[in-house]
């Protein structure tokens, strides 16, 4: 998975322009300075006033690929450290007039996010993809429901959307879950001498890329931005969401989207036969190459089932929570006796970087909210955007749509949950409109941060796929726009009827 995770990193840097990889850095780092040579704002602190021109300069560095992800965590951390180390003391007591905050204090405010339930349960799920990954469970699951869709072109496209959804409830990584159907896409196409860029080539990667995207949406633990939203709500708004209470509210909203890209798709790319013929021949025999299941496939399908009943059951049968019992099951895993993997075969899988990343915008998010600097953000967003006059359906309608229009300058959705969710937050608490459930509109938003359809370069999977030249950013664009416009009006749609029955909204 850490292979993966490089390869991925690299594709992502090779697809900018050469300007963007060469002069990124700089533009962040005249951002920076920009922001931090500005007055401090009334009303704002020294270090929020700080830690905007970090998040400016972070935004910057994702949005260009200057860098990889883990060494702009790396840059982050470092800028966190001296900004804040050096700021005054919060506090405005007598007490602490003239004296720095500290870097005793910056360092626990830098890393706190580190040990955030929402890192823990990231780093649990690398290990629970690894697992998969390394004994091939998950390719054996999308081969076996391939094997019974048959060789019309319309089945095989909902076969593989149906893989997405089966595969997101057992791999909790949305590059491994797409990393391992798309050497059975290439299969399939090579296996009938057709071109990579024909249209039932783009058909079937796209396909299979938007329902890794919409099933990130309908399950807790299936993408990693969930975990670093989750953090949050458990770090800044005391709460937390089960397995089961996030399934229910948002696999409804996945299963009419995959629905609707399945018709979207087979409009917009059609194929040029309707049948290709011996295609689950090509696939059974894949499956025959795999031969019988070995013992650590069935000790992982065993482990991965009752994770599974321990996430849909947490504070009904039990009170463990989902990265607790995450947590267990990684431990399992590594047990003699069982031992399906070897600790330095999964050290070895297990990209730490991009880790780093998750914790350090964690981090990120939270000192935003303790210094303020979110709350200055969000009273400036709110005034702008006419918030505060609004009701509960409007306030989510209007940042809803935000959300869609700035995660086009992203290329991952870890990085837009990163740097918006904690604003998202700080809007909320700023409008004071009765009846408001922050916890649960804060849910809805981030199912809104999986929205990366329009462009390949908008998630990881989608860079991952593009590599392939299987399909162009047109064919990408002439599914993705429709199904970004469908899923925004579908959003409001459930925001009046199912979520506000469930109390959501």
């Amino acid at each position: 998975m850490a292979e993966d995770m490089g390869k991925l990193e690299h594709t992502a840097l090779e697809g900018q322009p050469p300007f963007m990889k060469r002069y990124g850095l700089a533009l962040a780092a005249a951002v920076l300075a920009a922001v931090l040579i500005m007055p401090t704002p009334d009303g704002l602190s020294v270090a929020g006033h700080r830690m905007l021109a970090v998040l400016f300069f972070a935004v910057v560095v994702w949005i260009t690929e200057a860098v990889t992800y883990p060494v702009s965590a790396a840059i982050i951390a470092s800028l966190m450290l001296l900004t804040l180390g050096t700021a005054p003391a919060l506090e405005q007591q007598a007490a602490n007039a003239g004296k720095s905050l500290g870097f005793g204090q910056a360092i626990a405010m830098t890393f706190g996010g580190l040990s955030a339930g929402g890192t823990v349960l990231v780093g649990a799920a690398m290990f629970m993809a690894a697992a998969m990954t390394s004994t091939g469970l998950d390719k054996r699951i999308a081969l076996t429901i391939l094997s019974k869709v048959g060789s019309k072109t319309s089945r095989i496209v909902a076969g593989m959307i149906f893989v997405g959804f089966v595969l997101a409830f057992f791999v909790p990584s949305t590059t491994a879950r797409v990393g391992c159907i798309i050497p059975i896409v290439l299969g399939i196409i090579s296996a009938f001498n057709l071109p990579l860029r024909s249209r039932f080539s783009a058909l079937l990667m796209v396909a299979t890329v938007h329902a890794a995207s919409i099933w990130n949406i309908g399950i807790k633990t299936a993408a990693a931005q969930n975990m670093v939203a989750l953090g949050f709500i458990e770090r800044e708004l005391g709460g937390s969401i089960t397995w089961l209470h996030w399934f229910s509210s948002a696999a409804p909203y996945s299963v009419i989207m995959s629905i609707i890209l399945y018709f979207v798709c087979m409009k917009m790319l059609p194929a040029e036969m309707s049948e290709v013929k011996g295609g689950d021949k090509t696939v059974k025999a894949a499956m025959r190459e795999l031969g019988p299941m070995s013992p650590k496939e069935k000790k992982l399908l065993i482990i991965s089932v009752l994770l599974l009943f321990f996430w849909v059951t947490e504070n009904i049968l039990h009170p463990i929570s989902t990265t607790a019992s995450t947590v267990l099951a990684v431990t399992l895993m590594f047990l003699p006796g069982i031992e399906i993997m070897t600790w330095k075969e999964a050290q070895k899988k297990v990209s730490w970087g991009t880790l780093l990343l998750f914790g350090i915008g964690i981090s990120m998010g939270s000192v935003l909210l303790k210094t303020k600097a979110a709350m200055w953000l969000a009273d400036q967003l709110a005034a702008g955007l006419g918030l505060a006059s609004m009701g509960v359906f409007s306030v989510f309608s209007i940042l809803a749509a935000f959300l869609i229009i700035v995660h086009l300058g992203f290329a991952s959705a870890t990085a837009v949950a990163s740097s918006m969710i904690p604003i998202m937050i700080a809007v909320l608490k700023s409008l004071n409109i009765d009846g408001l459930n922050m916890i649960d509109i804060t849910m809805l938003l981030q199912f809104v941060v999986s929205f990366g359809f329009i462009l390949p370069v908008n998630s990881p999977q989608g860079i991952l796929a593009y590599a392939t030249e299987t399909f162009t950013a047109s064919d990408c664009m002439r599914v993705g726009l429709p199904i970004t416009i469908i899923g925004y009006i579908l959003l409001l749609i459930f925001a009046k009827t199912y979520w506000a029955a469930m109390g959501i909204i």
